[in-house]
Formats: C-alpha cells, sequence, structure tokens
C-alpha cells in the first residue's frame, strides 16, 4: 500500500496555469484537472505520479461524515479509460487493431488542488517531499504566466482529414434511422473524427482551446507521451459520501450571433421534442445502469432538461443519482455503467454493436471518460468529448451525436460541425470546407 499522502494549505495565492507550465518543463507525466480560466467556484488540480493500472478495487460505498476543509482530492489516480476497452468488457465487438490507445493512469505522487471559491492553494505529498514539494509550488507564486503571444490566436491552414465526409455522415444517420425503425435501437449516438497531422505543441494548444471554450470539467493529461486535452462540458461520473451521481447531455444548439438570438436558441432546444427525447432515453439508461451497483429505491433524477450554456454552445442536460449499495467499487461502477449511454445509444449493447459497423473505424480514448479516483472513495470523471488526443504524428479530433427516429440529417451533421470548430481551432486547423458549408449549417 502507497505511503499516505499529507495536505497543507499555502499562505499565497498561485495561479494555476503558472503552474502547469513550470511543472510540465521537468515531468513527462503529468496532469491538470482545470475548473475552467477565471472559474469563481470548484476545484482544480495539477500534479505529477508514477504510471499505474486503473484503481478497480477503490470502494465508493464510503457514507463519510463531512470532513474537514480542504480539497476532495487528498491522493489516488489521474487519467483517462478508452471507449473500445469500456465497450469490449461490455461485450460489444471492437477492433483489434494495435493503433488503439487503451487507457492510461497516473498514481498520484504530487498534487496541488486549487480552490476556486476561495482562492485557497493546497499541496499534497508524502510527508517527506511535501517541504520540497510546497516550496516548489511556493516559487511559481512570484512568477507571472507568460503571454501567449500571436500563436495563441492565430488559426493557420493545417490540413485536416474527415474519416467521414458529410454526405458519407448522412447516408449513415439514414442508416441509423433505419436500424431505430426496425426496432434495434432507440437512439444511436453515431461519430467521426477528424485528423490534423503532423507534430503539435500540446502546452500551446490546450492553452488555446481553455482560452476559447472554458469548461468546468476540462482537462490536460500527459501519460507515456500520449496526451489528452478537454474542455468537456459533461460530468460522467461523480461519487462522494457514498452517493453516485451522472449529469448526461443529450441536446446541443450553438450559441446566437447576439442576446436576442442566443436566448432564442436557447429556448428551442428546451422546447425541442427530439432533443427532449434523446435525452430522456438515456436519463432512463443511465437510471438502470446505476441501479445495478446502487441500493434500491435510491435512483433520483434530481434535474431534467435544464439548459447550460458555454461559449460555444447550449446544451441539455439531466441529473441521475443513488445511493451505492454495499461494497461497491469503481470497477463494479465501470462494468455498470461504462461506456456511458450518452455517447453509446439505447439499449446499450445493440447500439455499441451496430455503431462499430456504422462508423468504420475506432473510437479510441474519444467517448471514453477521464478525470480523479480518489483514495477515500470519491470519483469525478467527465466525458472525453470537446477533446483532442495527441500522439506523436498527429492529433485526433472526435465529434457526434445522438441520432432518433426524428433527426434531420443536415441538422445533425451541422451539430458536428458545431462540436468541432472549436478543438480543430486550437489546433490551428479549420472544420473542412464541405462541414463548413452554409447549406448544412
Amino acid at each position: 500500500m502507497p505511503e499516505p499522502l499529507s495536505a497543507r494549505v499555502l499562505p499565497d495565492r498561485v495561479a494555476p496555469e503558472a503552474l502547469f507550465l513550470a511543472l510540465e518543463r521537468e515531468h513527462s507525466d503529468l496532469f491538470w484537472l482545470d475548473a475552467g480560466a477565471d472559474a469563481p467556484e470548484g476545484w482544480s488540480f495539477i500534479g505529477t505520479g508514477t504510471r499505474s493500472s486503473f484503481p478497480g478495487e477503490v470502494r465508493l460505498d464510503v457514507a463519510t461524515a463531512a470532513s474537514e476543509a480542504g480539497p476532495p482530492l487528498r491522493g489516488g489516480w489521474v487519467g483517462w479509460h478508452d471507449y473500445e476497452s469500456g465497450a469490449r468488457a461490455a461485450g460489444a465487438p471492437v477492433s483489434d487493431a494495435a493503433d488503439v490507445p487503451g487507457g492510461a493512469w497516473l498514481r498520484i505522487s504530487r498534487l496541488a488542488a486549487f480552490d476556486h471559491a476561495t482562492g485557497a492553494v493546497w499541496t499534497v505529498a508524502v510527508e517527506a517531499d511535501l517541504d520540497d514539494w510546497e516550496a516548489f509550488v511556493s516559487r511559481v507564486a512570484t512568477t507571472t504566466v507568460p503571454e501567449g503571444g500571436p500563436e495563441m490566436h492565430e488559426v493557420g491552414t493545417r490540413s485536416v482529414e474527415a474519416r467521414h465526409t458529410p454526405t458519407e455522415y448522412a447516408a449513415l444517420i439514414e442508416r441509423s434511422r433505419e436500424l431505430i425503425r426496425a426496432g434495434i435501437a432507440y437512439q444511436l449516438c453515431l461519430t467521426t473524427r477528424f485528423t490534423v497531422p503532423g507534430a503539435h505543441d500540446g502546452v500551446t494548444v490546450y492553452r488555446r482551446l481553455r482560452s476559447a471554450t472554458p469548461a468546468h470539467h476540462g482537462g490536460f493529461i500527459r501519460i507515456g507521451g500520449r496526451s489528452l486535452l478537454s474542455a468537456s462540458p459533461e460530468q460522467f461520473l461523480h461519487a462522494d459520501g457514498g452517493v453516485i451521481r451522472t449529469r448526461p447531455i443529450k441536446g446541443t444548439r450553438p450559441r446566437g450571433t447576439g442576446a436576442a438570438h442566443d436566448a432564442a436558441l436557447a429556448s428551442e432546444l428546451a422546447a425541442d421534442a427530439k432533443e427532449r427525447a434523446e435525452n430522456v432515453m438515456i436519463v432512463d439508461l443511465m437510471r438502470n445502469d446505476l441501479s445495478r451497483v446502487c441500493e434500491p429505491g435510491s435512483i433520483r433524477v434530481d434535474a431534467l432538461w435544464a439548459v447550460e450554456t458555454y461559449p460555444a454552445v447550449h446544451q441539455l442536460v439531466s441529473t441521475v443519482s443513488g445511493t451505492a449499495s454495499p461494497g461497491t467499487t469503481a470497477g463494479a461502477l465501470f462494468d455498470a455503467a461504462f461506456p456511458a449511454g450518452s455517447m453509446t445509444g439505447a439499449p446499450k449493447l445493440s447500439a455499441m454493436t451496430r455503431l462499430r459497423e456504422l462508423e468504420g473505424g475506432p473510437r479510441g480514448i474519444y467517448a471514453g471518460c477521464f478525470g480523479y479516483i480518489g483514495d477515500e472513495g470519491s470519483l469525478d470523471l467527465a466525458m472525453v468529448i470537446r477533446s483532442i488526443v495527441i500522439d506523436g504524428a498527429d492529433a485526433v479530433v472526435g465529434a457526434g451525436g445522438g441520432i432518433t427516429w426524428r433527426s434531420v440529417a443536415a441538422s445533425e451533421v451541422a451539430e458536428v460541425a458545431t462540436k468541432a470548430r472549436a478543438p480543430l481551432m486550437a489546433l490551428g486547423a479549420e472544420i473542412p470546407a464541405a462541414w463548413a458549408s452554409d447549406i448544412l449549417n
């Protein structure tokens, strides 16, 4: 059993971005779980660790009493779980290609926790290392974040390779609708991907991404030379005090060109019958998934069809919760709920099976999840959406949407373009011209 970590609050404030830049220069494996640029509340976590396997044995049925003030994460693991690993475990057929990236986790050795509501910063490390780690973080407090320069805002002419053309994707939507008409699925979360070849500076790209589209579950994780950069708006799973929550997103509109137009788009999303049906189907699926690891009668829909607004999009969000059954572990929760229903469709196994046939290639880390699993039975994992995966020779952006019988192909194609645009711009690229067509958008 690893030595437990100790926590200490710093007397000075530290800019998260400054600490990340200083730490990144010295460590190949590191993480930044980012509550967003200028976040008014929530926590961000920056640190390093040693490579580890998925901590499936962590118990989540821990109804702890109110803890002392301090960060919700004081030791544990940070990393990601890829889509194919989850689909395979659920019994769905997946690609066996050697280039499909698997999950990756770090056992935390050094951690800085930022309380955005108060500005307090906590350092966390083993007792013997705490003074040195505190001194490192304190030195950063006297530095300023370097200006991004022109490269932070420049969108260049880097080429983009799309897995599907808009016409091909529209045809897949119609095939999905036929499967729904035949009763094989109620909903299919159909996805595609865009690849930007060449080397990329992940740190610069992430600074662009978080500046343009800050999100409450953003993040930068680099493990073994592969980097995940995310501006995810979707919390997949949260566990604390023995209560497990999920917040599926289904339903998207772009932001408007002015206040009136923006409000009209949000209202349209809230009232759209297709979007509400798409959302409630995933709510029912997640109620079923959580019921497999939660106490009978404890499942609740805490919020239904709430419109949340982000810099690039409006989203329709619901919240489902339940009380963990005795003995529930992180591994059991993943067996019950991963991959997330919002990224598969329903029924889940049938949807995943058909999606492999339709999509024509693996998803990889996209449509998986990332975040932390704490020693004390806490867990906070976001969906890998609005994200970039950088792996040596190229960078990949996935995007998709839920298809129902009432889906209109042109609208679904436009939604993919809306979701992919900001990550591609952060890479210095533009959405391919065919996907950006005014006819489609």
